[in-house]
């Protein structure tokens, strides 16, 4: 390198992040359009906080983490006071709330939609910034704000068309603990691998789980999990407490009822339960929407009553080609201790989130998200001098409702339509000084013309692609484009 040469930085992202750009944005911003029109007929308000919040904002209530500000992003400003890219949108609501409790009616029903940041290993579809879409109640301790969680939940999935494959799964965690103390989990590391070997009830089954809870289980490839250590009757009554989840939610509490027996704890998580049975029977959503299932544990130190996720029930291919289940896409539940660390006084509160670009890959499985984005028409410049003629072509279409560009390029013709299949543009408008003389324009069905390619061999083959292309009155123009476009929807 020579003197004074300055090194070239590499065009590279960091680790975890990734660059996004036209199908996947157009789909995720219906997505999320979709999503928002749900929180909002619910009567929930936008909010929008900062990215960055001060890191003891943030606190102990990360999720599973046990140092606090493990995971984040943080640094130190000019005022040597540590900062911290969001980890999720729960803490920067709590911080809301806080310093602005006089002021909002309570409750305080809000959704919001961000980035947020995990300062951890990325890996396969693991990264660290990612969207997420909340919807939060705080200042109410009725179990209806919690109902009402489920119910848009429900709606979400029906809006989006994943109604018939998905459920929302309901648990308590006052019941959890209630179970926990029963069966003699008293030690943090006892009761994190107990609610572990829980989680895995789908995967492994009662048989697998029941080993968990005692002495350990050796998978297939002969790797050995050490279990909670329990003896028989505590495996039994842990066993009894999940097999529950096949039940209706009315059958599911009277054996919350029975296992959690004088537990003042637990009775009232049962408690919370039926009033959240009696709102969602009463607006129709039934077994087969929400179910309670104890299978659902979420963060260990984060949740304080009901826990609420919403599932996919269909199946994919794994990285190893094996079928499973799509599962978790949303979950949340109620939190009542959050905003206690900023006030000094409990402040109940419950909520969900979804993980955006989980839903998105899931609307992407079952093909109900566009993986092909249409962009716009393009008008072609063949003359610099009737510039004009273009542009009001252009503001023509746009007024229409349609996208529409003119190339503002310096290429001749080929080039211009090469772009425009870049653009992944439905139709290319062509007048070039004969047309004009005629007041006619030339129109250009680019999928159509890129099917035709595939099959010309000959000259022949050429002339019977010749539909591909249409001269039209220039009047006609927008009529003639909607139409083409409309064809290519029925193609799809």
């Amino acid at each position: 390198m020579a003197d004074g040469e300055s090194k070239r930085p590499a065009a590279e992202k960091p680790r975890g992040f990734r660059d996004r750009l036209g199908a996947e944005l157009q789909a995720e911003r219906r997505m999320l359009e979709t999503i928002r029109a749900v929180y909002e007929s619910y009567g929930f308000d936008p909010l929008e906080t900062p990215a960055i919040e001060f890191a003891d904002s943030l606190g102990k209530f990360l999720p599973d983490q046990d140092r606090p500000n493990e995971g984040v992003f943080a640094f130190r400003d000019d005022d040597e006071q540590w900062l911290s890219l969001r980890y999720d949108l729960t803490a920067p609501l709590a911080r809301f709330v806080a310093e602005n409790y006089d002021a909002l009616p309570k409750p305080f029903r809000r959704y919001q939609v961000g980035q947020v940041f995990r300062n951890e290993k990325p890996g396969p579809g693991r990264y660290r910034e990612f969207t997420q879409f909340d919807a939060d109640t705080v200042g109410t301790a009725s179990m209806l704000a919690d109902a009402e969680l489920c119910m848009m939940l429900c709606d979400v999935m029906e809006r989006l068309g994943l109604g018939q494959d998905s459920v929302v799964k309901v648990n308590n965690r006052k019941i959890l603990n209630a179970v926990l103390t029963s069966i003699g989990a008293t030690t943090d590391a006892q009761r994190l691998t107990v609610l572990r070997a829980i989680d895995k009830i789908d995967r492994l089954g009662l048989e697998g789980v029941r080993l968990l809870l005692g002495p350990g289980r050796k998978d297939e490839s002969g790797d050995f999990t050490k279990g909670a250590g329990l003896d028989a009757a505590k495996v039994d009554r842990a066993l009894a407490f999940v097999g529950a989840a096949a039940n209706s939610r009315t059958a599911v509490c009277d054996t919350f009822d029975r296992l959690v027996g004088e537990d003042t704890e637990g009775r009232a998580g049962v408690t919370e339960l039926r009033q959240i049975d009696a709102a969602l029977t009463g607006a129709g959503y039934d077994d087969t929407r929400v179910m309670f299932d104890p299978s659902v544990v979420r963060g260990l130190a984060y949740y304080t009553g009901p826990v609420i996720e919403a599932e996919l029930t269909f199946q994919v291919r794994n990285d190893d080609g094996q079928l499973v289940r799509f599962g978790s896409v949303a979950g949340g539940g109620r939190y009542d201790d959050l905003v206690t660390r900023f006030k000094g006084v409990q402040v109940p509160a419950t909520g969900i989130s979804i993980g955006v670009s989980r839903l998105q890959a899931a609307l992407a499985a079952r093909g109900a998200a566009t993986t092909q984005a249409t962009g716009p028409v393009v008008v072609l410049v063949m003359d610099k001098d009737a510039t004009s003629s273009y542009v009001a072509m252009a503001k023509e279409l746009r007024e229409a409702g349609l996208r529409a560009e003119v190339y503002a390029g310096t290429s001749g013709m080929k080039a211009q339509l090469k772009y425009a299949d870049k653009r992944q543009s439905p139709v290319a408008v062509i007048e070039g000084s004969d047309e004009r003389a005629k007041g006619v324009v030339t129109l250009k069905d680019l999928e159509l013309g890129a099917e035709r390619a595939k099959d010309i061999k000959d000259r022949d083959a050429w002339a019977k692609g010749a539909d591909a292309q249409v001269t039209i009155p220039r009047e006609n123009l927008v009529a003639e484009v909607k139409k083409i476009i409309a064809a290519q929807k029925v193609r799809a």
